[in-house]
């Protein structure tokens, strides 16, 4: 499967996917000027990723620090394809960390998991 390496930027998380242990990483900040612009390379990678899935497991770690109602929509774009591939038998996991100290990050980790019935979404306390 191919890499996927996105650089941060003030406005947009880092994004990357390291092949060897199969570990999507989005971090950071998200509130790109123009969504749909940052978002569609990652989402055609993502969807070439999915399909070529077969056993093996597939983990998303999610760590936003901020991020506005555009990225909210991304996000919830990615736990509907992720849920759909899951109910398919798909292996994949998000794990959703928040630092305690930001009660926001942890309440909106809290409401994405309620939407979920297959996928498996962890909430993972930041060290």
């Amino acid at each position: 499967m191919q890499e996927l390496a996105i650089d941060a930027t003030k406005s947009t998380p880092r994004i990357f996917f390291d092949k060897d242990k199969k570990i999507l990483e989005i971090k950071g900040e998200s509130y790109p000027e123009n969504t749909s612009e940052f978002y569609d390379p990652f989402f055609k990678w993502l969807y070439k990723h999915l399909e070529g899935l077969n056993e093996e497991s597939f983990t998303v770690n999610i760590e936003l620090i901020y991020f506005n109602s555009s990225s909210s929509k991304i996000l919830m774009n990615l736990f509907d394809r992720l849920e759909e591939n899951a109910e398919g038998g798909k292996n994949i996991a998000v794990n959703w960390i928040y630092d305690k100290k930001n009660e926001s990050s942890l309440e909106y980790g809290e409401e994405f998991k309620e939407d979920l019935t297959t996928l498996k979404f962890n909430l993972v306390e930041k060290d």
